[in-house]
């Protein structure tokens, strides 16, 4: 009799635990409801920029080269100093071309009273070459600037395009930025740049002055265009060749409204939610953000927080059956600038 009693038993402990699961199922369930029943408005702030990155430039920078071999016998400028447009600063040995400059000019004279007029116009010309000659023993300073470095004394023998120094122009920086083609159509001269540097704890502040009309591809197989900025106003501690990140200010910021679409209903073509706290149902204006968020244009300011009016379960049902529940997402509802379309959170 015992033995006939096992199977019983065994059954009932069997019903016993299949229906515990069944209740704790549908309490964990129930808890999900309840959790995802509820929405919070949000506000978003929408950053409408580019990222950048590099290192700036003097505004102007020239390499001290002789133009011509020779010995130097003079040197006007020492390092750190400050020169004009138009200085010299280094003057090599003139004294040949000066004289035969001078016994030119000697056969000039001498040609205008019984030389031909043709004679006369070679004379002229050879004269110009020897001006020039003159002026390429004299290195001088093709712009305002600071003298960087400077390595030559009286008595040094240069070639021709030897290097002895540099001066640079800062009174202003510049720098050069790769930009993805995809934002070259956003740039415009005169947007503002907010640049960091490692060594400086506040923003620099620049702006865009020119890019080129084409792309150009990268060894990383990216198109990009390079950017000019202009840095007019910065600190003595950031110098040439620092190097910075930032950012091109390509308009204002958008500051959001945002709520789960799942928290809209619709009642004859208007849009409406409903208050938690209070059960009322205000009129909202919303379009599409992307595939889980709609964005508030009327109606919320944000932080409310709002009763569900669908769920992903009535989402999914056919269209025929989410216009009977009367209360999803329109299909023709206008898609806002700047949605990700593309499910998930908002992509900001």
């Amino acid at each position: 009799m015992r033995n006939a009693l096992k199977p019983t038993i065994i059954v009932i402990l069997s019903l016993i635990c299949v229906a515990l699961i069944l209740f704790v199922s549908r309490q964990v369930l129930a808890r999900k409801n309840e959790v995802t029943s509820h929405y919070t408005v949000i506000n978003e702030t929408v950053k409408n920029e580019i990222n950048i990155s590099g290192t700036v430039s003097a505004a102007q920078q020239q390499n001290l080269q002789a133009l011509s071999a020779g010995t130097v016998i003079a040197v006007a400028v020492k390092k750190g100093d400050t020169v004009k447009k138009g200085d010299l600063l280094i003057q090599l040995d003139d004294t040949t071309e000066k004289y035969n400059l001078s016994k030119l000019d000697y056969d000039i004279q001498k040609a205008q009273l019984s030389g031909s007029s043709r004679e006369l116009e070679l004379m002229y010309m050879q004269r110009d070459s020897l001006v020039q000659k003159i002026n390429e023993r004299k290195i001088v300073a093709q712009f305002d600037g600071i003298v960087v470095s400077l390595n030559v004394s009286v008595g040094s023998s240069l070639e021709a395009k030897d290097t002895v120094g540099h001066i640079v122009d800062v009174s202003y920086l510049t720098a050069r930025v790769e930009v993805a083609e995809t934002d070259a159509a956003k740039l415009q001269v005169g947007q503002r740049v907010e640049l960091t540097f490692p060594v400086y704890d506040k923003i620099v502040v620049g702006s865009i002055t020119d890019w080129p009309t084409i792309g150009e591809v990268t060894n990383r197989g990216a198109t990009i265009v390079k950017a000019d900025i202009r840095i007019d106003e910065y600190p003595d501690c950031i110098l040439p060749n620092f190097s910075f990140s930032g950012k091109i200010k390509i308009g204002p910021d958008e500051h959001l409204v945002l709520v789960n679409r799942y928290a809209i209903g619709y009642n004859e073509g208007k849009a409406f939610v409903e208050l938690v706290e209070t059960g009322e149902q205000i009129q909202v204006k919303a379009q599409n953000y992307n595939s889980e968020y709609v964005q508030i244009l009327a109606g919320l300011s944000g932080g409310e927080v709002l009763k569900a009016q669908s769920t992903a379960r009535v989402s999914g049902q056919s269209a025929g059956n989410r216009r009977q529940q009367g209360n999803t997402m329109p299909n023709n509802m206008p898609t806002a600038p700047g949605g990700t379309g593309n499910g998930g959170l908002p992509r900001f």
